[in-house]
């Protein structure tokens, strides 16, 4: 019996609490049992993977805290941007300078253009002004913009259908870099169009970074946000426009376009996708723009302008002839 053993180092020592002292006690079959399955990388302390999922959590809350709040004013930052801004005239509400700050002709010329717009020109410290623009790269300058009022689509076609030309309207669908909303608006204006269509979803918005690419156009031309795409597409059709997508396998070529002198909405697609299949399936006439075999290609922006283009010359060759 374990304990009454005499065999040398086998005996209980008298008065110890210890058990006795031969075999392993079941440590040894209790360690080949395991320890169960292995736990998922991120939920092992000190795993490098826990460093990455925490890293990715403060990289959201950081860019939450930069984001504006939906249709609320926002922080257009560096000195390029705020004075080019300033010098077409986007509207804003405020200009932010960093107590202390460097100042260039940028900077004097911004302070100039704010003081005869009547601008509010506000000297805050570095770390306020760091706070407000969520620590982006601000150069000491920021400009406050307000939120951009969307026109309603249906007041458009209200409004287009008592004109004496032809309605031309450019409907988006899902272009979701501001910069290129910002040219497409430009261009819009450029050549005579009554008004841009844009998704609420998914889509990009007239942002600040908008505002400084339309070079002051979406003060001037109408935007309108639309709920649902297609249905907006659907009920212009219904008042006499035809809707023509440009697609890159669109059957029509541009050149062969003559349905540009009537009312009109083009439909530019997404900068990755083109147009998406129902508001392709939509469209009454699928555009192609003639380009070499060795473009893939054209940027959304670019080949607004172009299709914005022909139908201007066609609309002026008509006027002449």
């Amino acid at each position: 019996m374990a304990g009454n053993s005499q065999r040398r180092g086998a005996r209980r020592n008298p008065g110890s609490k210890k058990g006795a002292v031969v075999g392993s006690g079941g440590q040894r079959r209790r360690g080949l049992e395991g320890k169960g399955p292995t736990p998922r990388a991120e939920h092992r302390t000190g795993h490098p993977a826990v460093k990455r999922a925490a890293g990715a959590v403060a990289a959201t809350a950081r860019a939450a805290q930069r984001r504006p709040a939906p249709d609320g004013p926002e922080l257009l930052v560096g000195r390029n941007p705020v004075a080019e801004a300033l010098r077409a005239e986007v509207p804003a509400t405020a200009l932010y300078l960093a107590l202390g700050i460097d100042s260039d002709e940028r900077v004097t010329g911004a302070i100039r253009a704010a003081g005869d717009r009547g601008i509010s020109i506000l000297e805050v410290s570095r770390a306020e002004l760091d706070r407000r623009t969520g620590a982006q790269l601000h150069q000491g300058v920021a400009l406050q913009v307000p939120p951009y009022r969307y026109a309603d689509p249906l007041d458009l076609l209200q409004a287009s259908s008592e004109l004496a030309e032809p309605a031309l309207f450019v409907a988006l669908d899902g272009v979701v870099d501001p910069r290129n909303l910002g040219a497409i608006v430009r261009s819009a204006a450029a050549f005579g169009a009554n008004g841009v269509l844009v998704p609420e979803r998914r889509a990009a918005g007239i942002t600040a970074a908008a505002w400084r690419t339309s070079a002051g156009a979406a003060a001037r031309l109408p935007v309108a946000r639309v709920t649902n795409l297609v249905r907006t597409l659907t009920t212009y059709a219904k008042a006499g426009l035809t809707v023509v997508g440009l697609d890159p396998a669109g059957a029509t070529s541009l050149d062969d376009l003559g349905v540009a002198v009537d009312p009109v909405v083009l439909v530019i697609g997404s900068e990755g996708r083109g147009l998406s299949r129902l508001v392709g399936e939509t469209c009454d006439i699928r555009v192609s723009i003639p380009i070499t075999t060795a473009t893939e290609s054209l940027n959304a922006s670019v080949a607004a302008a172009i299709g914005l283009a022909e139908v201007a010359r066609r609309r002026r060759a008509a006027r002449r002839g």
